[in-house]
């Protein structure tokens, strides 16, 4: 476990007195709390059911087929007829639902008309319907929760390849770090984008296939940062010191270099969030990012692009980003100044 040295601790002080970033750390870790526990505010799954005496917890479980309470069908109970059924009957039962009563893949469609369906507080669509009847409020949270976790994926594999081979090739140098050198500059000039065309033309691209392509080509910018970093720390007193002590190579980059680079690593961490999750939307957008029917913000920008008329769907995606991206840029900014080092620096 990395240990913070003092200097470290007093720019997350000076973080927290940063009110506009600090505030909109906070906002943003309760949207990723909230997208994490999803199913229990947003699904067609109630979240607790009491029927005949006994307690029933679907959201999380198996399937429980209508013929368990009492239905005439032996399928997934459908709980937004059997809440309705029970409050008909008033016979003691009752069923809870989520607040927003329908799941991310459900189509709910109605007769004589078709969908997008536009705004109801009556039928629970609060933010409308999608152009294949799909709740917009379950899209976009499911949607959120797919890009977040994509990008923090790509930030944490990125970062322990970068941070590696950065290190590496700053503390030993030579022949080792022109080689690695070399190999970062025919990495940099690939075509990403034309790599993934080709791939998604051949194969139908998952998250996980996308993460490993995006995680192949963008491994190199921390690279470079670390490696300079590197060739400036390792010439300091403290890790001098430590060659002397008798220190082993290991020790000194996971015990010195690296919880003394934390500052600079953290710096870039927000922005890098924040080009993730424009990366997985753009790919979407244009039809080469997760398949349908994934919960997607590029998907529902395509939507809204092609369905003009349908004004609610383009209007709360595009809120969504909006909103997403400047907390994590007002973390950025604050993060950046925090740990500025001409704050933390004394010249004599």
């Amino acid at each position: 476990m990395i240990k913070l040295n003092p200097l470290t601790l007093k720019k997350i002080r000076r973080f927290k007195t940063i009110k506009r970033g600090y505030y909109a750390f906070i906002i943003f870790a309760v949207m990723i709390s909230v997208s994490l526990f999803a199913e229990l505010l947003i699904n067609k799954r109630a979240i607790i059911v009491h029927f005949q005496g006994s307690y029933y917890f679907p959201t999380y479980g198996d399937i429980i087929p209508g013929t368990e309470f009492g239905l005439d069908y032996a399928y997934e109970t459908n709980y937004r007829q059997l809440a309705t059924q029970f409050k008909t009957e008033k016979s003691g039962n009752w069923v809870l639902m989520p607040p927003v009563p329908y799941d991310a893949f459900e189509n709910d469609l109605k007769e004589d008309t078709y969908p997008p369906f536009p705004p109801s507080f009556t039928e629970q669509h609060y933010l409308g319907t999608d152009t294949v009847g799909r709740d917009m409020v379950a899209r976009l949270v499911y949607g959120f929760r797919i890009a977040i976790f994509f990008s923090l994926a790509l930030l944490v594999s990125t970062y322990i390849i970068g941070i590696s081979i950065g290190c590496a090739m700053g503390f030993w140098g030579g022949l080792f770090d022109l080689f690695f050198q070399r190999i970062i500059e025919i990495w940099s000039n690939m075509p990403v984008l034309y790599v993934i065309i080709i791939i998604a033309s051949i194969i139908s691209p998952t998250f996980t296939i996308l993460l490993l392509i995006m995680v192949f080509f963008s491994w190199t910018s921390m690279t470079w940062t670390m490696r300079t970093i590197t060739y400036k720390e390792k010439t300091r007193e403290y890790v001098l010191a430590a060659k002397v002590m008798g220190a082993s190579n290991y020790r000194i980059i996971f015990k010195h270099i690296i919880p003394n680079t934390v500052a600079i690593i953290v710096t870039f961490a927000p922005f890098a969030v924040s080009s993730g999750i424009i990366l997985i939307t753009s790919l979407d957008y244009l039809g080469f990012g997760l398949p349908p029917p994934t919960p997607s913000w590029g998907d529902l920008l395509a939507q809204g692009w092609a369905n003009m008329e349908a004004k609610w769907i383009a209007s709360s995606v595009v809120a969504a980003m909006t909103l997403t991206l400047i907390l994590v840029t007002f973390v950025g900014e604050a993060v950046r100044e925090a740990f500025d080092p001409k704050l933390h620096t004394t010249y004599e």
